[in-house]
């Protein structure tokens, strides 16, 4: 694991671009193999997961070339293998991903049913299972693969999400985009990520509407061809920077960041006290003053986002009274509370649902959080269990009084570009430990 020795005090300064969304590319990228003609894609992030992404794509048949850093053609001519390994599969849980592109282009999809990725908390496939089984696939387990087979193609249902699942969603919209028929996708999900695979997938020539109540209607082509398409800037690092920038009492314009993909955000950090001005190409977070307690719940979108959270909960260590955070999103988000309580955050975890009733009201998942604040944080070593806990816990040695050691960079690396770089020019004093 890399490991980087920070020392502590410094507020963040100074100005820092955020790149495309990395919820985005790497959903982009396995939608761009639904066709057998190039795709372009501008304001590519370079970071962890879209490595793996592309390494996972052209296992099965993708080719890629980059004119710069943040530019990317895909091509996908012939797919040479609809079976993903388990090596690949277990890097990431993209691999479930994959089912529009191998069904439609070799009516077979072999995915392993082991996902890697981050531990926060369960994230079955049984809502992309069932999705495509409404739509005539038939699905059974074997040698631990997922074995998906639609021989006469996919055909448009009408499927009713349990939940409007992110990634559940944008699966059956890629499967929907030229199954025979009409496709009625509702209780969908609407995050901006979504709606910017919705966009690229137009470009192609899906059609596909959105109407109300969370409710997406597919109208399945013959064919898709290549397009041209910008990523949405992404809102999570945007968002993890301005509670930097906040809870170290500094000041950082955000380059690219998107006011409309963060109102919630910045509507809650004005809340909390925190400030923030809007500019034509970003927007500027800084402290001016005491920050207060809140009450923050996390929701799907338009709410407050999950990826959000833990940011924010290390923002609110530095507020004056109690502070509630109440995640309804994943039952194991929390996991990253101990190291900050080791570096004297006070913060009490409950079982119960402190706001809303949610979904895991009847269950033992510690989903609530107490915060007394403000806290003053000392040094510690710490190692990452999870991208976004990841950061949280840099930005907590960059509070911290003296030098705090952080194991585990390589899992924050996967979501943030040049974060090295990127902090030591705001002012933060890291070394990299050999």
């Amino acid at each position: 694991m890399n490991t980087w020795a920070i020392e502590g005090g410094q507020p963040l300064r100074g100005e820092i671009s955020v790149s495309g969304a990395k919820n985005s590319i790497t959903k982009l990228l396995v939608a761009s193999m639904l066709s057998e003609q190039p795709s372009h894609f501008s304001n590519v992030p370079n970071i962890g997961d879209r490595d793996i992404t592309q390494e996972m794509c052209a296992a099965v048949g993708a080719t890629f070339s980059s004119t710069n850093g943040h530019s990317l053609q895909v091509s996908t001519p012939a797919i040479t293998t609809n079976h993903i390994s388990k090596e690949l599969g277990g890097r990431n849980r993209l691999a479930i991903m994959l089912l529009g592109p191998l069904l439609h282009r070799t009516g077979k999809a072999i995915i392993p049913a082991a996902a890697g990725g981050d531990q926060i908390g369960p994230r079955p496939v049984n809502f992309h299972l069932q999705g495509v089984q409404h739509m005539g696939a038939t699905v059974e387990i074997k040698d631990g693969n997922y074995i998906i087979q639609a021989a006469d193609g996919l055909h448009g249902a009408e499927i009713t999400l349990e939940y409007p699942s992110v990634t559940s969603t944008e699966n059956l919209l890629m499967a929907a985009s030229m199954a025979k028929g009409r496709t009625i996708i509702q209780n969908a999900a609407i995050e901006p990520e979504v709606v910017d695979l919705v966009s690229y997938l137009q470009k192609m020539g899906a059609i596909i509407d959105y109407q109300v109540d969370r409710t997406f209607v597919v109208e399945g082509v013959d064919k898709l061809g290549g397009a041209n398409h910008r990523l949405l800037p992404d809102r999570i690092v945007a968002a993890s920077l301005g509670a930097a920038a906040v809870a170290t009492s500094g000041d950082v314009f955000v380059r690219n960041a998107s006011q409309p993909d963060m109102l919630t955000f910045l509507n809650t950090l004005r809340r909390v006290g925190g400030k923030f001005e809007v500019q034509e190409d970003g927007i500027r977070f800084y402290a001016d003053g005491p920050l207060k307690a809140i009450h923050v719940e996390t929701s799907v979108h338009p709410g407050f986002m999950t990826d959000w959270q833990s940011p924010f909960l290390l923002l609110l260590t530095q507020a004056e009274g109690m502070s509630v955070v109440h995640e309804t999103v994943f039952e194991d988000r929390f996991g990253y509370v101990k190291a900050l309580q080791d570096m004297g955050a006070e913060i009490a975890l409950y079982d119960s649902c402190m706001g809303h009733r949610c979904r895991f009201a009847s269950s033992s998942y510690k989903h609530s959080a107490v915060i007394k604040g403000p806290s003053k944080l000392r040094s510690a070593d710490v190692t990452v269990p999870d991208l976004r806990a990841g950061f949280t816990y840099l930005i907590a040695a960059i509070m911290a009084e003296g030098q705090s050691r952080v194991h585990g960079i390589d899992h924050i690396t996967r979501g943030y570009e040049n974060l090295e770089e990127s902090l030591r020019s705001l002012g933060a004093r890291i070394q990299p430990v050999q």
